[in-house]
C-alpha cells in the first residue's frame, strides 16, 4: 500500500465512522483515536531514548 492509498482508506473509515455513527460516538472515537497515535508515539520516543542512552 502506497501513502496515497493509504490516506484514502484513512480518509473512508472516517466518512464511515461519521456517517454511521452519533455525533458523540464519533467526538469519542475521535479522542480514542487520537489517544493511541499518541501512545504510539511515546512508546517510540522512549525507546529511541533509551537505544540511545547505551
Amino acid at each position: 500500500m502506497n501513502s496515497c492509498e493509504l490516506v484514502t482508506l484513512v480518509s473512508t473509515v472516517a466518512c464511515a465512522i461519521a456517517s454511521s455513527c452519533s455525533p458523540e460516538e464519533t467526538a469519542v472515537l475521535a479522542a480514542v483515536f487520537t489517544q493511541l497515535g499518541d501512545s504510539l508515539e511515546t512508546i517510540l520516543a522512549h525507546q529511541e531514548f533509551c537505544l540511545k542512552s547505551m
